[in-house]
């Protein structure tokens, strides 16, 4: 789910645009396409959706959605080895993907300047976990640089391109949600030339069998000291001297919310986390009297401090999940006995009294879209009762009430593989049982997962729901759509083709919009004693392309008030004093309700009743 696509509102000092309101998002694509990076790739996941998205937009660069975020590395070290400066984005799972290319990356160095980035998710406002990325950096010995606000965000691209090309490694940028989506003032220069590195042919450095990895381990060791050496006077490592009674060590989003709480504090901000620079650690700890170390999710730089021989207060006083904030920040150190800035102190400022008194907002939970194309297939399934095993998209909210028709949710592509496990180990549930899994999510990794039920003699029936877009993530193209990023046209991946490549025989294709056509596919397909595939084709409702049809009115006279519309879970349908109400507004006109309706109560506008 995306939060926003930014648009650049420009601003001017005495008629001159100096600088542009940018997301951090779009300050990183800014920061890509004045740094002379040529080529750009990743897979779409939010918070990290939107840096391809800007950097498509800009003239004489290269920008691909790939079909997952492994792939999309090695296409960035390709592009990296051929000598182009290179962008690669994912979210935080997404290294998990990648991890394989990443680590032998870390091997084999670089030719032109690759900058990973990690959209990391504290709090998980759109994600299956949380994950600290940073140990990532540090297990796989390369730099790790973290932004505060935009402008960090866009001048360290073009920083990490220089540490990448200088040490001969890949160059992590994590960033978190915050930082990604929120917006701040950034200046703004003009391209840099965009050139390519030489390319030489060096199989020691790029070919990696055991002999020449052995060698480049050495390298890896080598490099690290050198790095350590560099972070000691690095320019993103600074300290800013304040009350030296109490001293924050920080970085990220973390500073700005300790610079709040404490705005006397002395501070040592850190913009390269991995490798620490130990000496002016040391140095920063000793001109202190007590020392604190703010940061969000695991005590990723408390521990590597600890182990320096430093005392400090870290995760006693706050927590290793979850997002920080100022004001939570503010509540753990005054339990400390910790003196905040006043506008945090309790019963001493104007903002907590509003706060007090205001009324609590609405609960807003996810919902699906009213007019989704999932919305029949997870009342069919619920209504067969079958064991559903879910994956990461749109479709996971079909696990929520009233639907409440999936039973797990584990990782992209993870459907297709648990629902043969469950077979395999309760032969039973194999009658029993579907995988759920979009398009999108079946080119990333959900393919080698129906290889591997045809391989292994399953039987289970597999629904792809192939609305035509990458939609959770605000409708990306991807394989299947027929365009790519830049918006040129492509061959659009042949589902059926495939499920019939890799084994399976039974292979049909249903409109979603017709509950008897899915309730008959699903209960003939989960009866065979073979694979199956279901592709349940129709467009996402919210694509720009789609018409939409009249909507659905109540007719009172014939309305019972029986509740069946209400077991879809859309949210243009209501009850209002006690009958069903349909929000003309949102209603997309798909029919579903009118085909539960045994009174004829629902109908089209316009349309009589027979």
């Amino acid at each position: 789910m995306t939060v926003d696509k930014t648009e650049i509102i420009p601003y001017y000092i005495g008629g001159m645009r100096m600088k542009e309101l940018l997301s951090g998002n779009a300050a990183i694509a800014r920061g890509a396409y004045e740094a002379g990076i040529s080529v750009a790739t990743g897979y779409p996941g939010t918070p990290s959706t939107e840096i391809l998205e800007n950097f498509a937009k800009y003239p004489d660069i290269y920008a691909q959605w790939s079909p997952n975020e492994k792939v999309a590395l090695e296409v960035g070290a390709g592009a990296s080895i051929a000598g182009a400066r290179v962008l690669v984005t994912m979210k935080h799972v997404g290294v998990n993907v990648a991890a394989d290319p990443l680590f032998t990356l870390a091997y084999t160095g670089v030719n032109g300047g690759l900058i990973l980035v990690s959209a990391d998710d504290p709090g998980m406002h759109s994600s299956q976990n949380e994950q600290d990325n940073r140990y990532y950096a540090l297990v796989n010995k390369m730099p790790c640089l973290e932004p505060a606000d935009s402008q960090e965000a866009k001048d360290m691209v073009g920083l990490g391109l220089e540490i990448s090309e200088q040490f001969d490694t890949p160059v992590m940028l994590r960033v978190t949600t915050r930082v990604s989506h929120s917006q701040s003032f950034v200046e703004m220069k003009e391209p840099g030339t965009r050139t390519l590195r030489p390319y030489a042919k060096d199989p020691v450095k790029y070919v990696m069998v055991p002999a020449h990895g052995r060698m480049r381990r050495v390298f890896l060791e080598e490099r690290m000291a050198k790095l350590q050496e560099y972070s000691e006077n690095c320019p993103l490592n600074t300290i800013e001297w304040g009350d030296k009674n109490i001293g924050v060590i920080a970085s990220g989003i973390s500073y700005h919310y300790a610079k709040e709480v404490l705005p006397q504090a002395s501070i040592l901000k850190l913009g390269m986390t991995n490798p620490l620079p130990e000496k002016l650690i040391r140095e920063f700890a000793a001109g202190v009297d007590s020392l604190l170390v703010i940061e969000e999710l695991e005590p990723f730089l408390e521990l590597q401090i600890r182990a320096m021989g430093i005392a400090l207060k870290g995760k006693e006083m706050l927590p290793s999940y979850g997002e920080l904030s100022s004001a939570l920040i503010a509540k753990a150190l005054m339990q400390e006995g910790i003196e905040v800035a006043e506008e945090f102190r309790p019963m001493g400022q104007a903002t907590q009294e509003v706060a007090a008194a205001a009324e609590p907002l609405p609960g807003r939970p996810p919902v699906m879209c009213a007019g989704c194309p999932h919305r029949g297939v997870f009342y069919t399934l619920k209504k067969q009762k079958l064991v559903v095993s879910g994956d990461i998209g749109c479709y996971t909210l079909g696990s929520l009430s009233p639907l409440s028709a999936i039973d797990t949710c584990i990782c992209m592509g993870a459907s297709i593989g648990a629902a043969l496990g469950m077979e395999k180990a309760n032969p039973e549930m194999g009658r029993k049982t579907v995988a759920v899994i979009g398009d999108s999510t079946f080119l990333h990794s959900g393919i080698t997962g129906l290889m591997d039920v045809v391989y292994n003699g399953g039987s289970s029936t597999v629904l792809i729901l192939d609305n035509r877009t990458t939609a959770m993530t605000g409708h990306q193209e991807n394989p299947a759509t027929g365009a790519t990023l830049m918006g040129n046209p492509a061959p659009a991946v042949d589902l059926e083709a495939i499920a019939r490549a890799v084994g399976v025989k039974r292979v049909r294709t249903v409109d979603p919009m017709q509950l008897s056509e899915i309730d008959r596919a699903v209960k003939e397909e989960v009866a065979a004693a073979e694979p199956s595939v279901i592709i349940v084709r129709r467009p996402c409702a919210l694509l720009k392309n789609n018409k939409t049809p009249e909507p659905i009115e109540v007719d009172e006279t014939l309305c019972i008030n029986c509740g069946m519309c209400m077991k879809l879970g859309c949210p243009a349908i209501s009850r209002q004093e006690g009958k069903v109400a349909i929000s003309t507004i949102q209603c997309r006109g798909c029919g579903l309700c009118v085909q539960l309706c045994q009174k004829g109560a629902l109908k089209k506008r316009g349309e009589q009743n027979a």
